[in-house]
């Protein structure tokens, strides 16, 4: 018996033992791709559940205003802290993706089943009588759509009307990263306007849906009446909000959108405006 034990445990030691099963096999898989940071950012304004007014479309004028019917009667809208480039302005004519931003509002407003205004903490008109709202069509922003497609620019930024300006400026960051729209175009879209004439080459981009307004042409939101009193010293405020003036020697005195006139460089300078830094 004892001899019979004898073998059995030695002829077990003599075995290798079976090794574990391999960690590789049942390794915790590696997480996918991280998520875009900017679809993940949380901004103060994302939960607010603010009033809005249902209002009736009358028509697109162009990728930053359409009209409206408002309170039984018809009114212009111009959207906030944005600007598209023009499609029917007399002086600058058609600006490359006026008309692409003017057909995106278009198919927006016209095919939403809702219209919508948010108006901010501020005066909800311009000194043309027009609403400055945000419009939802559908519950999708508009602005929140243009800048994301690199349709319009940050602009116009008049404190207290800036409640979404830094999420404005992170999508428009995020589009011109990624050359949309306006942005395709170096030196295109700047800090006060656009100026076609700096891509070589480029020109004036077309729509076959493009229609000339038979009525006058608004002007842009805070762009002031040409003055009576000979003054023609340019005051234009920025997407960032810093004020800049413009004499008719200036390289883009032309392209520029005035807020305010002055007679003379002193002047536009004590009312906190400097000149162009090229």
């Amino acid at each position: 018996m004892f001899v019979l034990l004898a073998f059995v445990f030695l002829t077990g030691c003599g075995q290798p033992l079976a090794a574990p099963p391999h960690t590789s096999e049942t390794a915790i898989p590696e997480a996918g791709p991280a998520g875009n940071e900017s679809s993940t950012t949380v901004y103060p304004t994302d939960d607010l559940n603010l009033p809005r007014v249902p209002v009736e479309l009358v028509r697109a004028i162009d990728g930053d205003t359409i009209s409206v019917m408002y309170e039984g009667k018809k009114e212009n809208v111009r959207l906030l802290l944005i600007d598209t480039p023009e499609t029917s302005h007399p002086r600058l004519g058609v600006q490359p993706f006026g008309p692409e931003a003017k057909q995106f509002t278009k198919e927006l407003v016209e095919q939403a089943e809702l219209l919508e205004l948010e108006f901010d903490i501020g005066p909800n008109r311009d000194k043309y009588s027009r609403l400055l709202a945000y419009v939802y069509a559908d519950g999708v922003m508009v602005q929140e759509a243009l800048l994301e497609q690199g349709l319009a620019r940050v602009a116009y930024i008049y404190p207290p009307n800036v409640r979404y300006v830094d999420k404005f400026d992170d999508l428009q960051r995020i589009s011109r990263e990624q050359g949309l729209g306006i942005w395709s175009i170096e030196n295109y879209a700047q800090e006060d306007g656009f100026y076609p004439e700096e891509a070589e080459g480029a020109e004036p981009s077309k729509s076959e849906d493009y229609d000339i307004l038979t009525e006058a042409p608004e002007p842009s939101a805070g762009q002031a009446d040409v003055p009576a009193n000979g003054c023609h010293i340019k005051g234009n405020i920025n997407s960032k909000g810093e004020k800049i003036y413009h004499t008719p020697e200036s390289r883009y005195y032309e392209q520029t959108k005035p807020e305010q006139w002055f007679c003379t460089e002193q002047e536009a300078e004590e009312a906190g405006f400097r000149a162009p830094l090229r």
